[in-house]
């Protein structure tokens, strides 16, 4: 059989374990998007999937998607915790999650994920070719674009 030759795949598949990382965090964990940047093809079928892989006892902060876009989350290695709040407050779901586990976020509710100590490797799909996710912490954070005032007003506080 013939050896194959990157013209013959080039945007139609991709190597996500040799793909240039989208973020790195130092003993948090790796993440690699997979977009109409890297991976054409997305564009064409309508999704976008992310690869996540959290070191031993690592959290994924709170998130959710600005674009509305649900996501179907596979657990590929390792274990943790998962819970997704939906847009009223209410927990929805509060669960351990291991490898061959899979479950719905649906469109703008908020996710978070901590590994076990062993850490933990999850896909996730989803039906946006170029979704955009934005955190509730960190330096990325929602929060940080809005004014002292804002948030006081906000939590019903007299000073942030």
């Amino acid at each position: 059989m013939p050896e194959p030759k990157k013209e013959h795949y080039n945007g139609m598949a991709l190597n996500c374990e040799e793909a240039p990382l989208d973020v790195d965090i130092k003993d948090g964990g790796k993440v690699v998007v997979l977009n109409t940047k890297n991976l054409p093809l997305v564009g064409e079928v309508g999704l976008g999937a992310d690869l996540v892989r959290l070191n031993g006892k690592a959290m994924c902060s709170p998130g959710f998607s600005c674009d509305s876009a649900l996501q179907v989350t596979y657990i590929v290695r390792g274990s943790g915790r998962v819970q997704v709040v939906g847009v009223d407050g209410k927990r929805v779901l509060e669960t351990t999650i291991k490898a061959g586990s899979l479950f719905i976020v649906p469109r703008f509710f908020v996710v978070s994920k901590i590994a076990d100590p062993d850490g933990m490797d999850w896909f996730s799909i989803s039906h946006y070719s170029n979704p955009v996710f934005t955190h509730l912490a960190g330096r990325t954070s929602v929060w940080k674009a809005l004014s002292p005032e804002v948030l006081q007003a906000a939590f019903g506080s007299s000073r942030c």
